[in-house]
């Protein structure tokens, strides 16, 4: 289930396996992030870490990507079994003492496409049938239908575990040990700053109140993680006020009905508006919905002064936005470091349809994902952010690849790359329909081989070809018996 140690578990595991020397590879799958977000480098990111691990299996990997160099992005089942399985398989061992390779994958539920998901899962069950060394596969993820499908597929083949079934009693006691090691850190911090009547006393916040937030905390290491961050957020410097917050959300209290994610997420929300007028409140929460809904709902996470041309909001908006929640977010000290979310749970509890009317700052995603493409598609049409020979080479014909990095950077800065590369998803999200009178209709009238050539200098034809064929679907009968785009 969400918030339960997935990923902390899967960190220690991997350690310890690294500690004993025998950690193959690892991969650690996070929805939202370019390269983490799909199954395209999975298997080639463990052949690499297998390889430098594993020196014997570099004659027949070397020998496969010479055999086909564009073996890397051939499908899922062709990389496992040239790059991985064959290798492994040729590996000369001793038999008396064979090699043990174990590979850490965490959060598989976070790839984008369920059906690499079942495909992993029955690529992996393949290696038990390699003798020359033990293989094993530490797999974690929510127990989403992909999931238990792909599963379902291998029964016998597996040994399975459910953090939410381990017994009360031993989860109550890890997450004791956390939250009483990190609160009493949080106390000698906080005293090594203050030396008078502000510090707290040496037995705080004393054992009935950790107790309290252990019952609300399990089974979800997530609630003690973010508690922890929002107690000790040194934006308020007050670590007593703040685990009061927290308090007003137990069981007993008048917010005693609401559900875990709830009470791990609402403390942390309620004081953007602690104190406000109504007026002031609605104000701050649109603000909060156009912002934090869309760092929760992009494909990948952008900096906050990306974000603040994309969006068209101030960048001193943004900041102050951002600036209480530092324990839900992620939020560099550079504007030009992307702003991520800690844990997947607090997008989850943003969206929740069953949420809508008792979460004051619950997200519409269909409307908020409608304003991102309609911002993005407003981007590529202003000014010469999409325009014919978009890197003033003066030379046409110039192949992409010769092209510095640098040169399409400038030309292409990275809230114009985001609009190029999302914005057809973002508007398939909306559940839109391309009329003729459509900014996107207007938009591709204009502008679409500036477009595709922004997406060519980016590396994107593939991707392109598959933006296209869903804008396809897109697309009302009476704009498709409208003349075709650009005449062509």
């Amino acid at each position: 289930m969400a918030g339960t140690g997935k990923s902390t578990i899967s960190r220690t595991v991997a350690q310890s396996f690294a500690d004993k020397g025998d950690l193959g590879a690892s991969f650690f799958f996070k929805r939202g992030e370019r390269d983490r977000s799909s199954a395209a480098l999975l298997f080639t990111t463990i052949a690499t870490q297998l390889v430098a691990k594993v020196p014997g299996l570099v004659t027949d990997v070397r020998a496969a990507l010479d055999a086909d160099r564009a073996i890397t992005n051939k499908p899922l089942k062709e990389q496992f079994e040239k790059l991985i399985l064959e290798p492994l398989g040729n590996l000369k061992n001793d038999p008396g003492n064979i090699k043990k390779v174990v590979i850490v994958i965490d959060a598989l539920d976070e790839c984008e496409r369920d059906n690499d998901i079942k495909l992993v899962i029955h690529l992996l069950s393949l290696a038990r049938t390699v003798s020359s060394v033990r293989f094993r596969a530490f797999v974690t993820s929510r127990p989403d239908l992909p999931i238990r499908l792909g599963f379902n597929d291998i029964r016998g083949k597996y040994h399975d575990l459910f953090l939410h079934e381990i017994p009360s009693p031993i989860i109550e006691y890890d997450i004791t040990v956390f939250l009483a090691d990190k609160l009493e850190k949080i106390r000698h911090d906080h005293n090594g700053l203050f030396h008078d009547e502000r510090q707290l006393p040496p037995d705080w916040p004393g054992p009935s109140i950790v107790q309290d937030l252990v019952k609300m905390a399990v089974p979800l290491f997530i609630f003690a993680a973010t508690v922890c961050r929002f107690i000790e957020d040194r934006a308020w410097s007050d670590p007593a006020g703040q685990l009061r917050k927290v308090l007003q959300y137990r069981p007993g209290t008048q917010q005693s009905e609401i559900n875990k994610l709830d009470a791990t997420y609402r403390p942390v929300l309620d004081q953007l508006v602690a104190g406000r007028s109504e007026a002031a409140k609605r104000s701050l929460v649109e603000v909060f919905r156009s912002v934090v809904g869309s760092i929760v709902l992009l494909v990948e996470p952008l900096s906050t002064s990306s974000l603040a041309r994309l969006l068209d909001i101030s960048g001193s908006t943004i900041d102050g936005n951002l600036a209480s929640l530092h324990s839900v977010l992620s939020v560099p000290a550079s504007t030009e470091s992307p702003v991520r979310i800690f844990h997947l749970s607090f997008r989850d509890f943003l969206v929740d349809p069953d949420e809508r009317e008792s979460n004051p700052f619950w997200i519409d995603k269909t409307a908020t994902h409608g304003k991102i493409a309609t911002r993005c598609i407003r981007l590529m049409s202003f000014s010469d952010n999409l325009r014919k020979d978009l890197c003033d080479l003066k030379m046409p014909g110039t192949a992409c690849a010769d092209i510095e990095p640098t040169v399409i950077e400038s030309s292409l800065p990275a809230h114009v790359q985001y609009a190029c590369l999302h914005w057809v998803y973002h508007l398939e999200q909306s559940h839109a329909r391309i009329t003729d009178g459509h900014e996107a209709y207007i938009f591709l009238k204009r502008h679409f081989l500036h477009w595709l050539e922004a997406l060519s200098l980016l590396g994107k034809i593939s991707e392109s070809i598959a933006m296209v064929s869903s804008l396809q679907a897109l697309v009302c009968v009476s704009c498709a018996k409208a003349k075709p785009i650009d005449g062509r």
